[in-house]
């Protein structure tokens, strides 16, 4: 995805009311419901029912072939709507560093190879399967990185690693996963706090509530990436 698609799929994923936000879109694309049905072949009833809040609010995947559609679209009539809202979204660094591994990484594997310990849901790491990984500077996050792009720090998939530097208790990282799994339906396979001294109770409890093993550890950081850059 672009950064317009990005924008617009985050805003309708963190909706409050994702159906009407689903509508919005599609009305300044100028589709019609019978349009947008016929292109994902389902019935337009089943637009209908989205935008009306009477069908369950769409998971990630459904949002991806929504925003796909709306660019798709708009496409087969020269991109004008896309060309136009794309002058306000114009690419910039991504506020998370991500990468992807070539192949699914054990947790267990994966907790030993960057030297952490692990304070939170220890059991589940031997059944959890790592695509990849994510570092994010939790200071950088909460003072600048708009709520819509948070999406992007799961990258291919969310079956990955979050690493969260610049942790002083490690609440604020839980919290926004959390969020963020009311709002996505997604949640990474484990989160990792870097540098913390002492966890935050309620940071663990949280991790335990959603079922995400929690990891710590003080491996600079530099060191961590190269040593996972041989999973790339």
């Amino acid at each position: 995805m672009n950064q317009l698609e990005l924008t617009i799929a985050g805003e309708i994923a963190l909706s409050k009311d994702p159906g009407g936000s689903m509508k919005k879109w599609r009305e300044i694309f100028g589709i019609s419901q019978t349009e947008m049905a016929s292109y994902l072949k389902i019935s337009s009833s089943t637009i209908s029912d989205y935008e009306g809040g009477r069908r369950k609010s769409p998971g990630i995947n459904v949002v991806s072939r929504f925003v796909n559609a709306l660019i798709r679209l708009d496409e087969t009539r020269g991109s004008k709507i896309t060309k136009q809202l794309e002058k306000d979204f114009k690419p910039k660094e991504s506020p998370f560093d991500v990468h992807e591994f070539r192949a699914g990484v054990n947790g267990k594997d994966f907790a030993k190879k960057i030297g952490a310990e692990v304070i939170a849901c220890p059991q589940r790491l031997k059944d959890i399967s790592i695509y990849g990984y994510s570092i994010i500077d939790s200071l950088k996050v909460i003072l600048e990185v708009p709520v819509h792009e948070y999406m992007t720090m799961y990258g291919k998939t969310p079956e990955r690693a979050l690493i969260f530097t610049q942790v002083e208790s490690g609440r604020s990282p839980l919290i926004a996963v959390k969020i963020g799994r009311f709002s996505t339906d997604m949640k990474p396979s484990v989160i990792v706090l870097h540098g913390l001294k002492k966890a935050d109770p309620v940071a663990v409890k949280i991790a335990e509530s959603e079922k995400i093993p929690l990891l710590v550890t003080d491996a600079p950081i530099e060191e961590l990436k190269k040593t996972l850059n041989g999973y790339e």
